[in-house]
């Protein structure tokens, strides 16, 4: 073969293997899609919006939301797969019978698809607790897109944002990287547990938003009733929440998140749920209403009987941080007729007592 063919050939395959490598962390996060995911997180969103009376927010709006929340908690089960053996204890294996592939048709809109590739992209490093980096995500949505970045990475936060309760920050401009961050402080950044896996914040957020919008006190069989609309079933293990009555009623309630009480004179026992101190301090009521608004595809004051409700918890809030601040103050300073009288060095006490006499 003559000199110059060869050259032709091993360029051509250079430019493949760079085009694999580039996009070989897409293939990882588009690989198996699981319908038990998709079939999970479609509830989990219908049933949001089934808990907030409705206002304001079409039904052409909220099924958009719904199919986005679909699409993204699918690709995060199928950007795990090739992990699940390694964790199996926290998540379920992935069955290869349910697979389908996330595929891009030619005819839909790039600005729908292209988010949605970075979704899993994302979450995929989310997952493995890999950096997030600029420079990666350029790669994933293509050269003709690099122009439009900032946009799709908006759609793609956004969509994550609802599912997952977790937000996309950057956390060096140096660098240019990115990770997800948990709305709650919940240890291992939302998982919970140690190792990898998936945020648990979504599901804290939604429980948080029942107890809420039920007098601020569920019933245990009602959260339950809600949490079965999204396929999590007490005894069942879940794909990304592991055993759920373990990780609600004991991880979420040893972690301060959530209280779980006996009903009182309940016979035979019945339980019921409250917001636990740490939700009490690092979230409120209008936080959470707020997200759940966005999975709604609507704004708080939509629902004007909650939004009403929040806004005098946070007054209420607001009060008692000013009395805590204005008693610390007032327990640092000590009043001046209480002063000691030996406050002074006895030669600045001499100065103070006896000044000097002015030059003219």
């Amino acid at each position: 073969m003559p000199r110059r063919q060869k050259s032709k050939l091993r360029a051509s395959e250079k430019r493949r293997q760079a085009r694999g490598e580039a996009q070989g962390e897409s293939v990882q996060a588009t690989a198996a899609v699981e319908e038990e995911s998709t079939s999970s997180t479609s509830s989990q969103s219908e049933d949001t919006t089934q808990s907030l009376p409705q206002a304001g927010s079409s039904s052409t709006s909220q099924g958009r939301r719904r199919a986005q929340a679909t699409t993204i908690t699918s690709t995060a089960v199928s950007c795990t797969r090739s992990d699940e053996a390694s964790n199996s204890q926290d998540e379920d294996r992935a069955n290869p019978c349910e697979g389908a592939y996330y595929t891009e048709s030619a005819g839909e809109d790039p600005l729908t698809r292209k988010p949605s590739l970075l979704e899993q992209f994302i979450l995929y490093k989310y997952k493995m607790k890999q950096p997030i980096m600029k420079e990666d995500m350029l790669k994933i949505i293509g050269s003709n897109y690099q122009d439009r970045f900032p946009e799709i990475l908006k759609k793609a936060s956004e969509r994550i944002e609802i599912v997952f309760a977790v937000d996309l920050k950057e956390i060096d401009s140096t660098k240019q990287s990115y990770d997800l961050i948990s709305k709650l402080k919940l240890p291992n950044n939302g998982r919970v547990r140690a190792g990898r896996g998936l945020p648990k914040t979504g599901l804290l957020m939604n429980i948080l938003g029942m107890i809420f919008m039920k007098g601020n006190c569920a019933a245990e069989e009602d959260i339950w009733r809600f949490l079965g609309k999204m396929r999590v079933y007490p005894g069942r293990k879940h794909f990304i929440y592991g055993e759920p009555r373990k990780l609600i009623t004991k991880d979420l309630v040893r972690l301060q998140y959530l209280e779980y009480r006996q009903v009182a004179n309940s016979d035979p026992p019945r339980y019921e749920f409250l917001w636990g101190p740490k939700a009490q301090a690092e979230t409120s009521k209008m936080k959470v209403l707020d997200f759940l608004a966005k999975v709604n595809d609507s704004i708080p004051s939509a629902f004007p009987s909650y939004y009403e409700e929040a806004l005098r918890d946070q007054e209420e809030k607001v009060q008692t941080r000013a009395m805590v601040r204005a008693s610390t103050i007032a327990k640092v300073i000590v009043p001046s007729r209480a002063m000691p009288q030996n406050i002074f060095p006895p030669l600045v006490k001499s100065v103070l007592c006896n000044p000097p006499d002015k030059k003219v």
